[in-house]
C-alpha cells in the first residue's frame, strides 16, 4: 500500500534529482547544446527510460524519442479532437498488444510522423522488437504522436526519418534538456485568441519526476496548447495570450466570459482553434508493474493534471493524447488510483516547466522575458 502526505510530496517532487547540460544532434551534425536549470527530476528517473533530442538548426522544430531498455506495458488516453498519432491506437484495451519498444514525439505536423521510420530503425538495427518467427528479425512497435509548429519559420522544414534515428541515437538515461528541445522546439501556447488580437507565448518540453521510497513516476510534456498555461499549485499564470500591447494576460477564459456576456459582441467571436493545429503530449511513466488496462486508467487519471496547468484544455481542435507506461521493474501491490493521482500531479509540473525553461523566439515571448529569474 503507497502511503504518502502532501508535505512528503511536495518536498519529494522540489527536491528529486537535477537538470545539467544535455547535448542534442542538429541538422548540421554538430551537436547543440542546451542549459536548464536545477529542477524536479526528469522521467529519466524511472530506471531503464532514455530520451534523446533531435533538435533542428534551420528553424524551431525537432522531436524527442523516449527509448526503453527492456519491452514495457503501455496504455493511452485520447481526448484531444484529433490526434495525430502512428499505432497509439494499438494501445487501446481491445487490442492484444501488450508492450512497446519506442515513443517518437515530433513538431511537423500530420508531416511529422514521417519521423517515426527512423526510430524503428535505430531499434532494428540494435535488434530490438517482438521475436517474428522468422530469423534475424524483430520488429520493433514505436508509437509516434505529433504537435503543429508549421507556422513558425519556414513550415517546408519538417522532422523526418533521419531525425528520428538522430534522436534515439542522442538516447540517454541521464537528465532531459528542457525548453526549446526536441519536440518542444518550436511549440506555443495561448493560441484561442490570436484571431482577435491576443498574442500567444512560446511554450516547450518539460519533464518532472516522483520518488516515494521505490516508486518512482516521471513524466515529460510538450506544451503546445491552445489555452493558457497556469501554476497548478497557484493556479497563477505562467504563460498564455496577452493584451494587445504585451502588458500582462488577456487571460482566456475571463475574456471569454466577458464577449459572451456581451449579446453584440459573441456573435463576431472568433477563435483560433482550428483542428490539428494545438496539442500537448505527455508520457508518464513509473518502474510499478502494471498492465495494459491498468495503464489506460492511470493514463486518464494523469491527463487530468493537464487540466490543472492548460486552461482551456482539450478543445476542439486539439490532439491531445497522454501515454502511460510500465518498465515493470517493481512488483509491489500498489493501487492504479493512488499512481494515477500522483502522476497527475507530475504531469502538471512537466507541463509548467516545459514554458519556464522556454526561449523567446520571433514573435512569441516566453515565460523567461517577463520572470527572467526561474
Amino acid at each position: 500500500m503507497l502511503k504518502f502526505n502532501r508535505r512528503e510530496f511536495t518536498r519529494v517532487l522540489a527536491g528529486s534529482g537535477g537538470i545539467g547540460l544535455f547535448s542534442v544532434a542538429t541538422e548540421a551534425g554538430s551537436p547543440k547544446v542546451s542549459e536548464s536549470k536545477p529542477g524536479p527530476g526528469s522521467i529519466t528517473d524511472v530506471q531503464g527510460v532514455r530520451v534523446g533530442h533531435y533538435t533542428d538548426s534551420r528553424r524551431p522544430t525537432g522531436c524527442t524519442a523516449i527509448l526503453f531498455d527492456n519491452e514495457v506495458s503501455a496504455g493511452v488516453d485520447y481526448d484531444g479532437s484529433a490526434p495525430g498519432e502512428q499505432l497509439g491506437v494499438m494501445l487501446q484495451p481491445t487490442s492484444l498488444l501488450e508492450g512497446i519498444h519506442g515513443i517518437l514525439l515530433a513538431g511537423g505536423g500530420p508531416m511529422g510522423l514521417a519521423a517515426v521510420p527512423g526510430a524503428v530503425k535505430y531499434l532494428d538495427e540494435h535488434h530490438i522488437g517482438y521475436d517474428w518467427g522468422v530469423p534475424n528479425i524483430r520488429v520493433p512497435i514505436v508509437v509516434g504522436a505529433v504537435i503543429d509548429d508549421l507556422p513558425i519559420g519556414d513550415g517546408r522544414i519538417r522532422p523526418d526519418a533521419e531525425a528520428g534515428y538522430k534522436a534515439c541515437q542522442a538516447a540517454s538515461a541521464g537528465p532531459v534538456a528542457e525548453g526549446n528541445v526536441g519536440a518542444g522546439a518550436g511549440a506555443t501556447v495561448g493560441k484561442m485568441l490570436r484571431a482577435e488580437g491576443f498574442p500567444g507565448m512560446k511554450g516547450g518540453l518539460g519533464t518532472a519526476s516522483l520518488r516515494l521510497g521505490e516508486i518512482v513516476i516521471g513524466a515529460l510534456a510538450v506544451v503546445n496548447a491552445s489555452g493558457d498555461i497556469l501554476d497548478w499549485r497557484t493556479r497563477k499564470l505562467l504563460a498564455g495570450a496577452r493584451h494587445r500591447d504585451g502588458r500582462g494576460f488577456a487571460g482566456l477564459t475571463e475574456t471569454l466570459k466577458r464577449r459572451l456576456a456581451d449579446p453584440s459582441a459573441h456573435a463576431s467571436l472568433k477563435l483560433s482553434d482550428e483542428i490539428l493545429h494545438s496539442t500537448t503530449l505527455a508520457v508518464v511513466a513509473t518502474n510499478v508493474y502494471f498492465d495494459k488496462l491498468q495503464l489506460t486508467k492511470i493514463a486518464m487519471m494523469a491527463s487530468c493534471g493537464g487540466a490543472r496547468a492548460i486552461d482551456p484544455y482539450h478543445t476542439t481542435g486539439d490532439g491531445d493524447q497522454l501515454y502511460a507506461i510500465s518498465t515493470r521493474s517493481l512488483r509491489r501491490d500498489v493501487p492504479v488510483s493512488a499512481v494515477g493521482a500522483l502522476a497527475a500531479e507530475v504531469v502538471a509540473e512537466a507541463i509548467g516547466r516545459g514554458v519556464k525553461n522556454a526561449e523567446s523566439i520571433e514573435g512569441w515571448p516566453s515565460y523567461r522575458d517577463f520572470t527572467p529569474h526561474v
